[in-house]
């Protein structure tokens, strides 16, 4: 074998390192017909305002979908908070529907 061959960097991936914080790592969402990137927080709120206009278009169905997607970034974020919560920091239970129509535009918000 060769010298040359034998270099350690080669045999690891670029990009190989992970951020192991929820947080700030850098996400790829695939949802129903768009590609999001970007942190927890920043792919919930676009989903959160594909919701929206998805609402406000009449398409019920889509909206649920976004929103769905939403949550699931906004679980993420209340599990990486775990633990001592401060005041205005999500939680799982912040994302049920609070009245009995379903709760469809409260669920718009931002939590």
């Amino acid at each position: 074998m060769k010298p040359e061959h034998n270099n350690r960097s080669r045999s690891r991936p670029t990009g190989a390192r992970r951020d192991s914080n929820p947080l700030t790592r850098t996400y790829d969402s695939n949802g129903p017909d768009v590609k999001i990137r970007g942190t927890a927080r920043h792919v919930a709120e676009k989903y959160l305002q594909l919701a929206r206009d998805a609402h406000t278009g009449g398409n019920p169905v889509a909206a649920e979908n976004y929103l769905q997607h939403a949550e699931h970034y906004f679980r993420l974020i209340a599990a990486a908070q775990a633990g001592p919560r401060a005041a205005g920091e999500p939680h799982p239970d912040d994302f049920e529907a609070e009245n009995g129509d379903g709760g469809l535009p409260d669920r718009f918000a931002l939590p």
